[in-house]
């Protein structure tokens, strides 16, 4: 009987033991505080970009491209009196047409570079250097513009306008004797350009005279063909080769296929 007693008491210690330590284990179990982080709303403003576009117009053909600015080659020259066939000589040659790397991507119709004091857009382009600085206008009429500007305000250019009134001729030399293009076959060029495509006759319409196509033996031109010697080239027009290569600025008998020489 003392045994079971025994029994039993060690029944309801270790009874008691077992329900202290659950006790304590769910005590000891608490729930862990998550804390929410708020992430801070960040707006991005994106900056507004102002750009100016260039508008170019793009002309297919010479003739295109005489169409598209006569209009402004005339009512500039009746404002500085430069010869609209200068003008439009002059614009073709430098921007081949209107359809120039440099001309599609700045309106620069006539090669006219920074120089100081420029104080518009600017352009980078090969010309007689590497990376040369020209100028950029949003649209081609200011390029016309701008080059009757240039032509007027620099005293180098001074003589040009005590020619007779639409003497292509003369300008076309003078031009080039005042280093506007180092190229020098560059009068005979705006000539040829002017005869080929009547260009004479804008100058004749703000003068009010009548248009009478050029005469060949007062100025004409000969394009080398395969064969052409310039001694062959004299012979034909009567001329030594010596003239032939005075009139046209070169300084040795080489000429290429497709050049074009002024014979008087």
């Amino acid at each position: 009987m003392k045994f079971k007693y025994i029994l039993i008491c060690l029944f309801i210690v270790s009874l008691l033991a077992s329900c202290k330590s659950k006790k304590s284990a769910v005590k000891k179990q608490s729930k862990p505080v998550v804390k929410e982080i708020v992430q801070p709303k960040v707006e991005t403003i994106e900056p507004v970009k102002k750009t100016e576009e260039v508008k170019s117009v793009i002309t297919n053909s010479t003739e295109e491209y005489i169409k598209q600015y006569s209009d402004i080659s005339v009512k500039e020259m009746r404002d500085y009196k430069i010869p609209a066939s200068i003008t439009l000589a002059q614009g073709i040659l430098e921007s081949s047409s209107g359809r120039s790397l440099l001309t599609l991507r700045s309106n620069n119709h006539f090669g006219i570079k920074c120089h100081k004091g420029w104080k518009g857009k600017k352009t980078y382009h090969d010309d007689d250097e590497k990376g040369e600085c020209f100028r950029v206008y949003k649209d081609p009429r200011t390029s016309f513009k701008d080059h009757s500007e240039f032509l007027t305000t620099r005293s180098r250019y001074s003589s040009l306008f005590e020619l007779e009134p639409g003497d292509y001729v003369g300008w076309a030399k003078g031009l080039s004797a005042a280093g506007y293009a180092t190229d020098r076959r560059y009068p005979a060029k705006l000539i040829g350009l002017i005869e080929k495509y009547n260009l004479h006759k804008f100058d004749m319409e703000v003068l009010g005279k009548n248009y009478n196509k050029p005469k060949l033996s007062k100025t004409s031109n000969h394009e080398v063909v395969k064969g052409d010697t310039l001694y062959s080239i004299s012979r034909k027009y009567g001329l030594s080769v010596d003239k032939l290569k005075k009139i046209n600025g070169l300084n040795s008998n080489n000429i290429s296929i497709g050049q074009t020489l002024l014979i008087k």
